[in-house]
Parts: C-alpha cells; structure tokens; sequence
C-alpha cells in the first residue's frame, strides 16, 4: 500500500490526503474538505492482464459567468490507465512506457497536454 496521507501539490498549494479506505486492491485517500480525492485501484483485466488506475477527482467553486454572486462547484477527474500483461513484461519495462508518456505530455512546459487540453489530436 501507498504511504499514508498522501499529498498532491494543486495550484501551486501542496493537500494533504489522508487514507478513508483501503482494501487489498484500492486506496482512497482524500482532503479534510473532501474537495480532493485520489483513489488507487488495480482489478484484473481479462485473464491474464492487470488493469491499474490513479484517478484524482476535484471540485472547484467558481464564480458563474451568467449570474452575478452566484457560485458554481465544478468537478474533474483525470486519470492514468495503464493495463498491462501478468506475464512476460517486466514492471522497469512497463514503467518505461508510462514515464515516456508523462514525459511526452510534460516536456516543454506541457505544451502537448496544452494542446490536447484545447482539443487537438
């Protein structure tokens, strides 16, 4: 199991997660005010492969564009999938793949994830 609290740094402020459930194959962890989860879960995806996933989920109150005092809660989710083979790969050569795709979406100040993130493909 992952350490716990957890911490992720959003808008440059660092959020402590603590752990609120754990079972052998997921974690939950989430800030005091809830508007912050992390949960970490791996399940079997057919018969010989692992299916691994890290999902944050937040809620941001914003001020609504239409109506003057009102606030909006917006929620996110983003995820990392990655299913991968029981046998035959090592987890250094799995590894490799998902930090080369980190790092493709990170490099030069994020600018594919940017790109992504404004709709291109």
């Amino acid at each position: 199991m992952l350490s716990d609290p957890q911490s992720i740094t959003l808008n440059s402020v660092a959020k402590s997660l603590p752990s609120i459930s754990r079972d052998g194959r997921t974690s939950i962890y989430s800030s005091d005010d809830g508007l912050t989860k992390l949960t970490v879960a791996h399940a079997p995806n057919g018969k010989a492969k692992t299916r691994s996933v890290i999902r944050l989920d937040t809620i941001d109150t914003v001020a609504n564009p239409l109506v003057t005092g009102v606030n909006l809660e917006l929620d996110t989710q983003v995820y990392l999938v990655i299913v991968r083979p029981n046998v035959g790969l090592s987890l250094a050569s799995i590894k490799d793949k998902a930090k080369g795709l980190i790092t493709l979406m990170t490099a030069s100040s994020d600018a594919v994830l940017t790109k992504v993130l404004g709709g291109e493909s």
